[in-house]
């Protein structure tokens, strides 16, 4: 059979699993509805998303925008504000005054709260004729970019009113919902629980931005559409993989919220897992959201509880960055004095699998790091040292395979080659794919993709109910202390990679972590 399609293009499968409709398909007519339309995730990701999204012309032919907040605006204030937001957060996404113009149009504001009847009915009231006006089909997407705790009261009120109602051959309803999802177990049963009296899981679209990122997505492509990586990928090579997330900047005026969520909460138990499952994953029988999240799901249950010794918790101190100054964590607006919540976190966890059976996974997350980074690196087992004396190739660890999620989008493999000259002499070298350089442009936002799906009705990129679940019964354990919440997290300087005991983790394994230059 041959490689190529008639033009010469190569033909892109994934171990057979490519379909149609993986190309990229304009959605139908519909109205987006924005809970928290005056908040930070609306400004800073949201409007500019949506505006590149018009610009590249992939919204529908006729949508409407429904900002949704509970400040005084008119309409004309709020339009002027969500330009000012597009040309903060968007640089790259050009603004003439056309398309702009055609795009605020679409705009619509209504002041309401969250928890009155009243807000509900005149929400319900406004939309009508707004509906109308763009010919959106009744069709609807109701973004919640709210607190966590204002979830179920919204889908709630939209539900006493009908306003998610779906009939037999209807116009569709929908609901996104942002994270977190609950704060452990218990709470994500019961939120899970107050949604679906409502709305079925059919309608629940639970977003984490990292699965719309290309360099996630990426993953399964590099697995199943190359049998290079896929043959590699099992513990009979790997002897262990590590992923980091990794941010320069402290809480920054968010301590409130920080101080109640932690890093377990803000990043491990969505991005975190999310990531691990994608490169322990099976691969899905096809690409339908359901095939895809059931073998996320064969992962989180394989998962082996992680105890004491599994973890390692810190928590920053003031230092020195740069030259400038930086508080202690317990410093920070809004973070009680004696606060245990940790900033940085890092964890072994085992897939207890065919694939993975003794294979470690090394998690670890952290604020006031030593540099913004997020990346996976699969170390592959040593090779037997039987050509080589250590005399020769001292300077040769084992081969990696990087996955850079952010900054610097790609992937590297670290291999060994001989060093020119007399004798035989092994160095590493780097081999590196970098999609800017590649593909000639900048990566599009996550949520560009993510509103594209949920319009689409394609789950794909969403969490459903078990992998949520199944992901906090992993880490509640952790997140409880094991019934000491009152553990001390290690201090460790900013801008450093972590406390000490972050590394005596991989230590104990005679192991370390690595960290891309």
């Amino acid at each position: 059979m041959s490689d190529t399609n008639g033009d010469g293009r190569i033909a892109g499968s994934i171990n057979g699993l490519a379909r149609d409709s993986d190309l990229p398909s304009k959605p139908g007519p519909c109205a987006l509805v924005l809970f928290g339309a005056t908040g930070d995730l609306t400004r800073r990701k949201l409007l500019p998303a949506l505006y590149s999204l018009h610009v590249q012309g992939l919204l529908p032919e006729r949508y409407a925008i429904v900002a949704v907040a509970r400040r005084e605006r008119d309409i004309d204030g709020y339009r002027e504000d969500a330009l000012e937001a597009v040309r903060a957060y968007a640089p790259a996404v050009p603004v003439n005054r056309q398309a702009w113009d055609t795009f605020a149009d679409k705009i619509h504001y209504i002041k309401a709260g969250l928890h009155s009847d009243d807000d509900f009915r005149r929400l319900g009231e406004t939309l009508a004729p707004i509906e109308q006006e763009h010919a959106t089909e009744g069709n609807r997407l109701f973004y919640l970019a709210t607190p966590p705790e204002a979830f179920s009261v919204v889908v709630e009120g939209l539900g006493r009113h009908a306003l998610t109602a779906e009939q037999p051959d209807g116009p569709w309803r929908r609901v996104v919902i942002e994270k977190p999802f609950g704060s452990d177990l218990a709470s994500s049963l019961e939120l899970n629980r107050r949604l679906t009296a409502v709305i079925s899981e059919r309608q629940i679209f639970r977003i984490d931005h990292y699965l719309g990122k290309e360099t996630v997505q990426n993953i399964l492509v590099m697995r199943f559409a190359n049998r290079l990586f896929e043959l590699l990928w099992s513990r009979l090579y790997v002897d262990n993989v590590q992923l980091t997330v990794a941010e320069t900047l402290g809480v920054e005026g968010r301590g409130g919220y920080f101080d109640e969520s932690g890093t377990i909460r803000d990043i491990i138990q969505n991005h975190g897992l999310q990531i691990l499952t994608a490169i322990a994953a099976e691969p899905p029988v096809t690409l339908e959201a359901d095939a895809i999240r059931d073998e996320k799901v064969k992962v989180l249950r394989a998962i082996r509880t992680p105890l004491r010794h599994d973890v390692a918790f810190g928590q920053y101190d003031a230092g020195l960055v740069n030259g400038q100054r930086t508080p202690a964590y317990r410093s920070e607006p809004g973070v009680a004095a004696d606060s245990c919540t940790e900033t940085y976190a890092a964890l072994r966890l085992y897939v207890d699998n065919w694939r993975w059976a003794g294979v470690p996974f090394y998690i670890r997350s952290g604020k006031r790091l030593a540099r913004r980074l997020t990346e996976v690196v699969l170390q592959l087992r040593d090779v037997p040292d039987v050509l080589y004396s250590r005399l020769t190739c001292s300077e040769m660890p084992a081969n990696r395979i990087t996955i850079r999620i952010q900054p610097n989008e790609g992937i590297e493999i670290l291999m060994g080659a001989k060093e020119p000259g007399a004798g035989m002499r092994v160095q590493p070298v780097r081999m590196r794919f970098a999609y800017e350089q590649e593909f000639g442009k900048a990566i599009p936002d996550a949520y560009e993709r993510l509103l594209i799906n949920a319009m689409l009705g394609d789950a794909s990129l969403f969490a459903r109910h078990d992998e949520v679940d199944l992901a906090w019964q992993i880490l509640t354990p952790v997140l409880h202390r094991w019934g000491d919440p009152l553990t001390q997290p290690n201090a460790y300087a900013p801008g450093s990679w972590g406390p000490s005991s972050g590394d005596q983790l991989l230590a104990a394994d005679g192991r370390n972590w690595w960290n891309s230059g």
